[in-house]
């Protein structure tokens, strides 16, 4: 009786490797889930101002106050996110983000009840500076990258790039969801709205603890801020911040609000195609290239405004003057990456997006005064200036990175 060997099983062909590197980067394990989490963690954070802004100014019918309640929000939130990010690394993302985003969402609600229930404005303030703990999602989704793909450069800058394009588009989406839901439904909706989808989103992310990054044991080191190269690149971001807050509170009073969604969409289209590239190897220089190219086209809205009385013209040039500032963010991101310890990376993060945070209060302010003074059409020259700096300082305190 003749015995035949039976032929081994072919082996299963290899998955196939997406070409796209946004599909690569989505394809790592876990990564979909934190993405998604994150990403509905952060759209609140272009809800919540305008929200209250509307929700205040309609009950107490005062702009001032609604702007002074949001600003001490803005102050408290540059005092509270390091610390809280400090927290994260030292204890980990889950264990310290679910709780501080709750303090926040109760501070979320606290304002919607004394909104409603006409309290004494100081309980605005108060409740208002409760939402200081909201965790930084992006710079914790960083961070995951980050430890995900250690030393792979390319992927990293891919997963650098896909969240500045998140950001913009949460940033771009957020107040039109927020103006939609306080006039459709009613005052309180935005933010009632945003709370929920924070304190889910965050759930979500925090759930995701395979891809969470390890804690350093006993992380006592000192602040970011006293890491060489730091404060140079923290400085960049605050003349950076500057840009966007004078670009906002100029194009408002030029020609309003909705036109500034055109420069988020060239910034978050850039930011795509920009984490399609190669890496430069060196950063630094690749910096300053971005901050030339940004300087440059920040001078589009201003020749479109001084010659031209065309809104076309105008949001064609906003188009344009978007394009460099997700490259810059996303370079800029990437050499904080580079000089933070592994173990303070959330720290560093956030210390980037609190100086962003800062520059947009200044800008703001610098924007303000010049449309007041000298009208919109020279406003515009606020935030050229204010890449120009940002370009100056680059070029002196980052040459080595």
């Amino acid at each position: 009786m003749s015995h035949e060997t039976a032929a081994p099983a072919p082996a299963a062909p290899p998955a196939a490797v997406p070409s796209n590197p946004y599909l690569r980067l989505l394809a790592t394990p876990g990564a979909r889930a934190f993405t998604a989490g994150g990403l509905l963690a952060r759209l609140p954070m272009g809800m919540f101002s305008v929200s209250a802004v509307i929700m205040i100014a309609g009950a107490h019918g005062s702009y001032a106050l609604a702007g002074a309640v949001t600003a001490t929000g803005l102050a408290a939130t540059a005092v509270v996110a390091p610390w809280t990010a400090r927290l994260v690394d030292r204890y980990g993302q889950a264990r310290i983000a679910v709780p501080a985003t709750a303090v926040a969402v109760l501070g979320s609600l606290a304002l919607v009840i004394c909104v409603h229930y006409d309290a004494p404005v100081w309980t605005l303030f108060a409740a208002y500076a409760a939402t200081a703990t909201t965790p930084n999602t992006g710079g914790m989704s960083r961070a995951r990258w980050a430890h995900l793909h250690r030393g792979d450069p390319a992927a990293l800058h891919t997963a650098n790039s896909f969240e500045q394009a998140a950001d913009e588009l949460c940033f771009m989406l957020g107040p039109v969801l927020a103006a939609s839901l306080c006039g459709a439904l009613f005052p309180e909706a935005g933010t009632l709205t945003g709370a929920v989808l924070l304190m889910t989103g965050v759930l979500i992310f925090a759930a995701r603890r395979a891809t969470e990054p390890p804690v350093a044991p006993g992380t006592r080191a000192p602040s970011p801020l006293l890491t060489p190269g730091v404060p140079a690149l923290l400085a960049v971001f605050l003349a950076t911040g500057a840009v966007f807050g004078a670009m906002e509170v100029v194009s408002i009073a030029h020609a309003g609000g909705a036109i500034l969604a055109l420069q988020a969409a060239g910034s978050c289209a850039a930011g795509l195609l920009y984490g399609s590239l190669r890496p430069a190897a060196r950063a630094g220089h690749r910096l300053l290239l971005c901050l030339s190219g940004m300087t440059a086209l920040m001078s589009l809205p201003l020749l479109a405004a001084a010659t031209t009385d065309s809104l076309l013209v105008l949001a064609a040039c906003l188009l344009l003057a978007g394009a460099a500032t997700a490259p810059t963010m996303v370079t800029g991101m990437t050499l904080i990456q580079r000089l933070t310890p592994q173990a303070q990376l959330n720290e560093g993060m956030t210390l980037a997006v609190t100086a962003l945070l800062g520059g947009i209060a200044a800008g703001s302010a610098a924007g303000g005064w010049l449309v007041e003074h000298s009208g919109t059409a020279t406003g515009y020259a606020a935030p050229m200036c204010a890449a120009a700096l940002a370009l100056a300082v680059a070029a002196v305190g980052t040459r080595r990175a």
